[in-house]
């Protein structure tokens, strides 16, 4: 039987982090097991209502918003199983990155790379192709051994390379349109170390090296405001070094009162007299300095976020990257636009996923952002306009203007994913506005 509070009737509104995109479902439900998940998804499916599974809310986008039945992951946070022996750990779906990071260190492991926020879902990850940086790392959904799908009438699908291989080529990324993921088993890496390098540096410099940097390093990214000549570079190379842990007043200090108040009290001045935004971020990058961080990798890798932002993010073939943030800072002045936070830049392997914001090519990241409050959509059109020249694609979980017939030529096995979700979700219950705008309808499997 199903727990109590496994599914709520009532239509409680839901909100994203960001809380700038937000739904009423006429049902939601919060299973605690894949028993009690198959139980809501099966009688969804009788009651003719659309499926959405929402991770932990940090998409940007109206990806997860449901007029019918969504389902929360929050309670399948459960680790199943480690092997330290193989590296194999299996785990619910809803656990979240941070979660699995503490519970798979005591094991003596780690993920092989990470974003730098770790609060998302790891189902909610994967789906929508989130990535750390690194020109010789993929994903975190190429990170994934095993995937676990619940379909739309309750019944279990499992896949592998082994095991419906093409089934699982589209869902390591399947943007939850193809099913709930009740359990991702995950290829992790013995626990490591990092080195830490946040330092300064033209801008100049760092696009013209940026090849050199990228492959040079085991992480690189940069982060540079609109109006500065200088870029923030940050590096993480793996040491064989035991960490050192900041004292736990330097990372308050550091983390919380520098990163986060201080800049967002910037932000604030900016969002108040747009025309200072210039000087701020030219006085940000002014202050800036340098630190080196020895730490367990995903103590390295994420960073608390307590400014609230939006964002959006597209993927390049790595060589046009420099072109790509040239070309943003220059628009942005001309086009008279306020821009109070850095573009951030990053690199990622290929992989081979179907619709993996990667898929085939070493891929370069830029990611602009505005502050909660602010007029977003000038400035990330006129990206997208940019981006649009040099075959990006949008990041699945973040604000972004296209539709299915843009998008069908930009991935090579557009069609073959499509098949895959004609498959698995023939009726279109896993739709919502944004499946229907971004994937276009369910075609027929005939």
């Amino acid at each position: 039987m199903p727990e109590p509070n496994d599914r709520d009737v009532r239509p409680v509104p839901w909100r994203n982090w960001t809380g700038d995109e937000s739904c009423r479902p006429a049902r939601q439900a919060s299973p605690a097991n894949r028993e009690a998940l198959a139980d809501a998804l099966a009688e969804a499916c009788a009651a003719g209502l659309r499926v959405r599974v929402a991770g932990a809310g940090h998409s940007f986008s109206d990806i997860a918003l449901s007029d019918g039945l969504m389902i929360g992951l929050e309670r399948m946070r459960r680790v199943l199983d480690v092997d330290p022996s193989t590296g194999l750990v299996r785990v619910e779906g809803g656990i979240t990155i941070g979660e699995l990071s503490a519970a798979i260190a005591a094991h003596g492991l780690a993920m092989e790379n990470l974003g730098d926020v770790d609060r998302q879902s790891i189902a909610g990850a994967i789906s929508t192709a989130t990535h750390g940086t690194g020109a010789r790392l993929r994903n975190i959904s190429s990170q994934v051994a095993e995937l676990t799908l619940m379909l739309a009438d309750g019944s279990t699908l499992v896949c592998s390379e082994q095991t419906e291989p093409e089934v699982f080529r589209a869902a390591r990324v399947g943007l939850g349109a193809l099913g709930a993921i009740a359990e991702v088993t995950l290829r992790c890496v013995p626990a490591f170390t990092l080195r830490g390098v946040d330092a300064p540096a033209p801008l100049a410099d760092v696009l013209d090296g940026f090849e050199r940097l990228a492959l040079g390093n085991d992480h690189f990214e940069f982060f540079v405001f609109p109006h500065a000549d200088r870029a923030l570079t940050r590096t993480n190379n793996r040491t064989d070094e035991p960490p050192r842990p900041r004292s736990r007043v330097s990372a308050h200090v550091n983390d919380i009162v520098l990163t986060n108040h201080v800049f967002g009290l910037v932000c604030r001045a900016g969002r108040r007299f747009p025309s200072r935004i210039p000087q701020l971020n030219r006085l940000v990058t002014t202050l800036a300095g340098s630190s080196t961080r020895l730490d367990s990798s995903f103590e390295i890798f994420a960073s608390p976020r307590l400014v609230r932002f939006t964002e959006m993010e597209y993927a390049l073939p790595r060589e046009r990257t420099p072109e790509a943030v040239r070309a943003v800072m220059e628009m942005v002045p001309r086009e008279g636009l306020a821009v109070p936070f850095p573009i951030e830049v990053r690199a990622v392997a290929a992989d081979d996923a179907m619709l993996s914001t990667a898929a085939g090519r070493d891929s370069g990241f830029v990611a602009v952002h505005m502050y909660e409050g602010m007029e977003w959509r000038p400035y990330f059109k006129a990206v997208a306009a940019i981006m649009d020249g040099l075959g990006g694609r949008p990041h699945w979980g973040k604000r972004h203007f296209q539709t299915a017939e843009g998008l069908r030529e930009r991935y090579p096995e557009w069609d073959a994913f499509q098949s895959v979700r004609a498959r698995l979700d023939p009726d279109g219950v896993f739709a919502n506005e944004w499946t229907e705008r971004v994937l276009g309808p369910v075609r027929s499997a005939a």
